[in-house]
């Protein structure tokens, strides 16, 4: 994508907002390695996933003040023994004022944890399949957790792979205003293409800078009014 405006300029608009190049600089975390993304038990990966589940269209405060109650209903989110729950346990989650009572996200977490024990069998664990999943198509993912995961589409997977510490854009209004406005799309993306697009957009500027998905998420983020 040679007509992509250069990534250094973008990131001299976002420092310039953000007091300076050595200020943002240290604003710009860095992404797991795969040997630590690898390192992760599957059940941290299993809360992530709830955690992003329950977030969407709630307030995040309330889901962090009772996330140590959601962790004992959910038995540590052990994968094995939360794929196994019964009807009767589910049932029991529904009245568990521990938790937010809400049965379709109560029940992503079963069938997350379904999915998540068939990764760990074909791969060795779920870790590594998060893991060895190549940067350069980091939209694949998202496409993969949409078809086969629960309530994981849209910023939902973005933000779990996010706070997982997997190397990741995040399409939040502000990164969807710079890509508009750098030409890569004309709207939030919706469609498989747009998403190409995107992703096509990240590679050029990963290749040019050196730097990865997430930080240049990060800068696209700070560089709009």
């Amino acid at each position: 994508m040679s007509d992509l405006r250069p990534f250094d300029e973008i990131f001299a608009i976002a420092a310039a907002r953000k007091g300076g190049a050595a200020a943002f600089e240290e604003t710009l975390a860095a992404p797991k390695t795969p040997a630590e993304l690898a390192a992760i038990p599957d059940d941290r990966w299993l809360a992530a996933m709830a955690r992003a589940v329950f977030n969407a269209g709630f307030n995040w405060k309330v889901i962090d003040a009772k996330w140590p109650g959601f962790e004992e209903a959910f038995h540590g989110f052990d994968p094995g023994r939360c794929a196994l729950m019964s009807d009767s346990d589910f049932d029991a989650l529904v009245q568990d004022t521990r938790i937010v009572r809400n049965g379709a996200k109560i029940r992503s977490v079963i069938e997350n944890a379904a999915l998540l024990t068939r990764l760990a069998r074909e791969h060795g664990g779920a870790a590594r399949f998060f893991a060895e999943w190549p940067s350069e198509d980091y939209a694949g993912l998202l496409v993969f957790l949409k078809k086969h995961a629960s309530h994981l589409g849209g910023t939902a997977a973005q933000y779990f792979l996010r706070f997982s510490g997997v190397d990741s854009f995040v399409l939040s209004q502000d990164v969807v205003r710079a890509l508009i406005r750098e030409g890569v799309i004309d709207k939030a993306p919706s469609s498989q293409r747009d998403f190409v697009k995107v992703q096509a957009a990240f590679n050029a500027w990963r290749a040019e800078s050196g730097r990865p998905l997430t930080q240049i998420s990060r800068t696209l983020a700070c560089s709009v009014e």
